[in-house]
């Protein structure tokens, strides 16, 4: 991290699986980590839940239309100038989206990419842990709802109780 302090941005991502099994990518067009393939998303609007962030900016970004399910992963970043808190929830299709994205100009291109040919694109550093978590999430529990409370984050214990 550089010598200035920064103020922490909120970001928040989600990780889209098809029903292939294959997950949803974009490569990012501008700072931080340009020219790397992460999960769609981006920065929190005031005013704006996490959820309503998630099922945007996957919009926005790739055309594609989800409905966030469990966070998966949270993470902490400063690089390139930039502090983020990032948010990552596994997201399903809605029915009525579309299946083929598209790319923004917040993206310099989505696609739908199968797990095993992730070693062919580059990254940003920590991404296939979370794809990972995002599987076996998928794979264990489906996509639970949260909470009877919209604005309340908790995860599921193991045994699927409350």
């Amino acid at each position: 991290m550089n010598d200035r302090v920064l103020r922490p941005a909120v970001g928040v991502g989600g990780v889209v699986l098809d029903a292939e099994g294959r997950v949803l990518l974009v490569r990012r067009k501008h700072p931080p980590q340009a020219g790397l393939w992460h999960i769609p998303g981006g920065r929190l609007e005031a005013g704006e839940t996490l959820a309503e962030c998630c099922r945007r900016e996957v919009l926005e970004e790739t055309g594609i239309r989800v409905t966030p399910g469990p966070i998966i992963a949270v993470a902490d970043r400063a690089i390139e100038g930039f502090h983020y808190i990032i948010i990552d929830f596994l997201a399903e299709l809605t029915p009525d989206s579309p299946r083929q994205p598209f790319h923004s100009s917040d993206a310099a291109d989505a696609s739908w990419v199968h797990p095993q040919a992730l070693g062919a694109y580059p990254l940003v550093e920590g991404l296939d842990a979370v794809i990972r978590a995002a599987k076996e999430r998928r794979l264990a529990a489906g996509l639970a709802a949260g909470t009877d409370c919209p604005w309340l984050y908790v995860p599921e214990s193991p045994l699927g109780a409350r």
